[in-house]
């Protein structure tokens, strides 16, 4: 325990500090969680880092993820990325004579797309002018504290199991604490920012973040279960991997700016 709280703490604080600084350092950083994330996806899978399915993946997450404005470079739609690499990964089953099957060439067009576009959204979302800030610390605040409401809820209330056969510990009760910390948070930001963030769309904004990130961290243990592992990867001691820990990130930043309530 005492491992694991000193390794939150840590990196905590480094994640904070290198979010307020902004710019290539909190763009750097994402870069290479989104690699290291990815890296846990691939192994998960069965797949070595060099297999040419695992390479077109990183491609794509890089894609997603480099901030092309900043190099001076037009940028590639979604879309584009998104068909160039499945028609890439589709052609590496036919040059391979089906030893990289369409189910991997699936998998890792999914990976690529779940990753680089999660962390991709965070940083679109931090560069938005001057509130960039503001709205980054306001969707984290509402994941952190759904998460917390979710554990201490649960612990003190949690009476119905929530979805048991994915993950056993969650409650109905923590979900809706979750729920209702997320909330105050993004009441709270309201207050403190009226002209940026009105109280209406505040309340959307806290139930969206609260529930997307509730279905993140079930997403990851569903996956986990499948591939009958514990955690994704050992970079936190403690804590486990990359995808481990921002599975809710990589769920709520793309659907709050996919429904606008997040600027890019």
């Amino acid at each position: 325990m005492r491992q694991r709280i000193v390794t939150g703490v840590l990196a905590g604080a480094l994640f904070v500090a290198l979010t307020i600084a902004g710019g290539w350092f909190y763009t750097g950083l994402l870069i290479l969680l989104a690699i290291i994330g990815f890296t846990e996806y691939v192994t998960m899978n069965g797949f070595r880092w060099h297999h040419p399915a695992s390479l077109l993946g990183y491609a794509g997450v890089l894609l997603f993820v480099l901030p092309w404005d900043e190099l001076g470079v037009t940028a590639p739609s979604v879309l584009t990325i998104i068909w160039m690499l499945a028609f890439l990964l589709l052609a590496v089953t036919v040059i391979t004579k089906n030893r990289t099957t369409i189910d991997g060439a699936a998998l890792m067009l999914l990976g690529a797309l779940y990753v680089g576009y999660g962390f991709a959204a965070m940083n679109e979302v931090r560069q938005a002018g001057e509130d960039g800030l503001f709205w980054t610390f306001l969707a984290f605040g509402c994941i952190w504290a759904s998460d917390i409401g979710a554990y201490f809820v649960g612990r003190a209330l949690g009476r119905t199991k929530l979805w048991p056969s994915i993950s056993p510990n969650k409650t109905i009760e923590g979900a809706a604490g979750g729920i209702l910390l997320a909330l105050v948070v993004a009441v709270i930001g309201s207050w403190m920012e009226p002209s940026v963030l009105e109280l209406p769309e505040a309340l959307m904004f806290g139930l969206l973040a609260a529930i997307a990130g509730q279905f993140g961290d079930l997403i990851q243990s569903a996956y986990k279960r499948v591939r009958d592992i514990k955690d994704t990867g050992k970079l936190l001691p403690g804590h486990g991997g990359v995808l481990d820990r921002c599975d809710s990130w990589i769920i709520v930043f793309p659907l709050l700016v996919l429904v606008g309530l997040l600027p890019t």
